[in-house]
């Protein structure tokens, strides 16, 4: 069986045509799978009876099973546990998001790239649970067709009036390193920006990484023009190394030296993710030195700082003095920065959270039923 959301257009035809099937069969069931987000092949009118009797018994479009749903109590966070064709699980949050000041209201999709993370960040509950497996290009593409159907099927109506039943944005945030899964990840990425395929923008697409540098070089040469949102975290290797062990592997030195090439080869603006971690690494101190490091990119940087969501670590976030104060350094230093709005705190909408809660159930279950 092969799973249809691997495939590119061409690759889709190459595929049918081997099968006897002409070349525009292959436009027709691209329409459906990523125009009507269509997945059953019965209902594909358009195709010929014996061509989806064929697909049925030759393919499948995705295998993802939906385990659990949560939806945050402003209903703008919308969580699925979702099963894969072996059983693993994944997770998806679909976020909504009301008009800024400097754009439209979003519905942004935030999805993974592997099952569990080899990276081992100590603040991440996905990178406390262990690496599994990648991702195939199909089981990333599928997610994002899961999410969109979610929304098709129970639009969002923003505070403005604005009607929402299509995503505007992807975020390869999720459970995984996206750079670690490169070549799935990137194949997934194309057939999502294909106008034939789901047709969203690659600007309104962003990969986030933890600093695989060879990862990062290779970005900096595709020309797919996604955006591009650095893991750092904490301003030198010594504290950095405590949280995120690939900084023994990658220092800062070598990772920003790669955030350089890549601005100077394609012009974008990076993001600077930084978690920030009461008493660990968001003293104003922390904050000049971060500016100190990020100065000669100029406009061309932009921290984005993330209250840390409660794990299993034992880490908590700072309070709202101490987060104006890291502002404010980072300000004086000329460095443009936000703060990320919590989201979905209520459902357990950071990566991994969920998975985390599902396996720590399924093992008292387990445990209970044991019992004499």
């Amino acid at each position: 069986m092969i799973d249809l959301l691997t495939l590119s257009l061409p690759e889709l035809e190459v595929w049918l045509g081997e099968r006897g099937e002409p070349r525009f069969r292959a436009r027709q069931l691209y329409d459906w799978l990523y125009r009507h987000l269509e997945t059953d092949f019965q209902k594909m009118s358009t195709l010929p009876g014996s061509l989806r009797e064929m697909l049925a018994a030759q393919a499948t479009a995705g295998q993802l099973a939906l385990r659990r749903e949560l939806v945050s109590k402003d209903g703008r966070t919308r969580k699925v546990l979702l099963e894969l064709g072996d059983g693993r699980l994944i997770e998806s949050v679909l976020m909504l998001f009301p008009a800024a000041s400097k754009g439209r209201a979003r519905a942004t999709a935030c999805i993974s790239t592997q099952v569990g993370c080899a990276l081992g960040c100590t603040f991440c509950a996905t990178g406390q649970m262990g690496f599994e497996r990648h991702l195939t290009a199909g089981e990333i593409v599928g997610q994002v067709l899961f999410v969109a159907r979610m929304l098709r099927n129970q639009p969002w109506t923003a505070p403005d009036g604005q009607v929402l039943d299509r995503l505007t944005n992807l975020v390869l945030m999720g459970m995984g390193e996206p750079l670690h899964n490169y070549d799935q990840t990137l194949a997934a990425l194309r057939i999502l920006n294909s106008p034939d395929g789901f047709g969203i923008g690659a600007r309104h697409i962003t990969i986030s990484t933890v600093g695989l540098v060879p990862g990062i070089l290779r970005l900096s040469e595709e020309p797919l023009q996604v955006n591009l949102a650095i893991s750092l975290h904490a301003p030198n290797d010594a504290m950095r190394s405590r949280t995120m062990p690939v900084t023994r592997k990658y220092g800062m030195d070598e990772l920003l030296e790669a955030c350089r090439t890549y601005v100077q080869r394609t012009n974008r603006q990076l993001t600077f993710e930084y978690v920030l971690l009461a008493g660990v690494n968001d003293a104003p101190e922390h904050a000049r030195e971060l500016g100190q490091r990020l100065a000669d990119f100029k406009q061309l940087a932009h921290v984005n700082l993330i209250p840390v969501n409660a794990t299993s670590a034992g880490y908590r976030p700072p309070d709202g003095e101490a987060i104006r104060a890291f502002r404010e350094e980072l300000r004086r230093a000329g460095i443009s920065n936000s703060v990320r709005a919590e989201r979905g705190d209520d459902i357990a909408a950071a990566c991994g959270q969920l998975k985390t809660r599902e396996k720590a159930k399924e093992k008292a279950r387990s445990k209970e039923l044991a019992r004499p």
